[in-house]
């Protein structure tokens, strides 16, 4: 029987870590942060994880990171918020065959509702890429990107090869995409058979369901990333003004 009190994933528990020490002072703004190695040790994480944490705190402008140098501390954001940013997290992970099981990579017919996110008509064939995230070797996260067929075209995104750098960086490097705008939706639902199977999870275990739509600073769709977690091992925070 799955138990009620759930914890957030260990990424975002490093994110909540590193953002109180920012705010009390013990990383001042300006300073390196601690290595990924160091942070690995203390945080009993894994590599790829800590990555995942630094690349949120990042987005949220908690960090810079410069590439062979380290994080450097930037202060508080302006506005801050706490979720864990799952759709975008999906899209900027890297994988590795620690951390990740590709289920199924090339081209298919979409459902409806990811061409319509896509914004493609009907039918439209796109390119998937479907992995199993796994945590201490077991499945954490089911994750599903989704691409239109010319940004998928010359990239490895419809390879069953792991992506070691993240989706995110592979097209940069490839296709110069940068996204500019990410647009996220939840919802709780029970998991579908084909889910359930993945992450070994009890019938009528819920679920929560995260599309979300990346865009180019034009509006057009990058992609669609299709996150699915265990409602029994997760839960998503959000921190905001009340005016």
């Amino acid at each position: 029987m799955a138990s009620l009190e759930y914890a957030p994933p260990k990424y975002v528990q490093i994110v909540h870590a590193i953002q109180e020490r920012i705010e009390d002072g013990t990383y001042p703004v300006g300073d390196m942060l601690p290595s990924e190695s160091r942070m690995v040790r203390e945080f009993g994480a894994g590599r790829s994880t800590v990555v995942r944490a630094l690349q949120i705190l990042s987005m949220q402008g908690w960090i810079e990171r410069e590439h062979g140098r380290g994080s450097f501390v930037r202060g508080v954001p302006r506005s801050t918020a706490e979720r864990s940013h799952a759709g975008a997290s999906a899209f900027d992970s890297s994988e590795d065959a620690k951390t990740s099981r590709i289920i199924r990579a090339g081209r298919v017919s979409a459902p409806t509702a990811i061409t319509v996110a896509l914004g493609l008509p009907d039918g439209s064939p796109a390119v998937m890429r479907r992995r199993l995230v796994l945590v201490d070797g077991e499945p954490s996260e089911l994750v599903t990107l989704w691409f239109p067929l010319d940004v998928a075209s010359g990239t490895d995104v419809g390879s069953d090869d792991m992506i070691s750098i993240g989706v995110r960086e592979h097209l940069q490097m490839v296709k110069q995409l940068r996204p500019a705008t990410i647009n996220e939706r939840l919802s709780a639902r029970l998991a579908t058979d084909e889910e359930a199977e993945a992450l070994r999870l009890d019938e009528g275990t819920p679920v929560l369901g995260i599309i979300a739509r990346v865009l180019d600073g034009s509006g057009d769709v990058i992609a669609v990333t299709d996150v699915v977690l265990p409602g029994d091992l997760h839960e998503l925070e959000d921190t905001y003004p009340a005016t």
